[in-house]
């Protein structure tokens, strides 16, 4: 069997939550054609008790559940026996094919550069947080710490999904065309504005839709001055 040329691992206790996402569209295709590899893994399987229970209320008192270090670490040992404790803010020597990355709102907001840089790993070990948080104490296993935004959610399975996503889409065969790739948002970099240009609006059949039209520039079939009008409405949208 060919070999993926990504692999993703995602450490949660609800393991079936994205199945349904993960096996649909491009990332089944992909899957399919060994470009990359996805896997969930079970963190209740290494609870210590009956009832397979990973949450304690937090030190100090507060709402919510935290979740413990320990089913957590168990989990990433299991997945990767290589680990090294206390990799975070760079104590441990970096390693070039495989990042530990750990889901929280206290992470580097991830950004199309992140997802490039991302995407140059062979493996990325993504660990989804889920209650009020997961002991702090994690830190010291993970290589990167990594946030969607300013907003909460209820987990990071959400988020480890997102980075699935747009990192699968840039490993070469992943996409159908690599015009795509090319011409999508955020893929080309204005160096007079430092930002990344939006993609310019799109549109197809039918030419009139209630009373609103298809650009006319865009039917012309002149493609050099098609390619004017898309920079010129990329650079007003970005």
């Amino acid at each position: 069997m060919k070999k993926a040329k990504i692999n993703f691992d995602l450490l949660t206790i609800f393991p079936e939550c994205l199945d349904s996402y993960f096996n649909s569209s491009i990332l089944a295709r992909a899957q399919k054609n060994s470009l990359i590899k996805i896997t969930t893994h079970d963190i209740r399987e290494q609870a210590d008790n009956k009832h397979n229970r990973v949450d304690e209320p937090p030190y100090g008192g507060g709402p919510g559940m935290v979740l413990q270090i320990e089913p957590v670490y168990k989990t990433l040992k299991k997945v990767y026996p290589r680990l090294r404790s206390a990799s975070f803010g760079g104590q441990a020597k970096k390693n070039k094919t495989t990042q530990i990355i750990l889901l929280t709102p206290r992470g580097e907001t991830l950004t199309q550069n992140k997802v490039k840089e991302l995407s140059q790993y062979k493996r990325l070990i993504l660990i989804a947080g889920h209650y009020e948080a997961i002991d702090a104490r994690i830190d010291n296993f993970v290589d990167q710490k990594i946030s969607l935004g300013n907003f909460i959610l209820t987990g990071g399975e959400l988020a480890s999904a997102v980075i699935i996503d747009s990192v699968s889409r840039l490993v070469p065969g992943v996409l159908g065309k690599a015009e795509s790739l090319e011409e999508e948002s955020f893929s080309q970099f204005d160096t007079k504005t430092k930002k990344f240009n939006i993609e310019y609006p799109q549109y197809t059949r039918p030419e009139e839709f209630r009373g609103l039209k298809v650009p006319e520039i865009l039917l012309s079939g002149n493609h050099e001055k098609i390619k004017e009008w898309r920079e010129k409405q990329a650079k007003k949208r970005s």
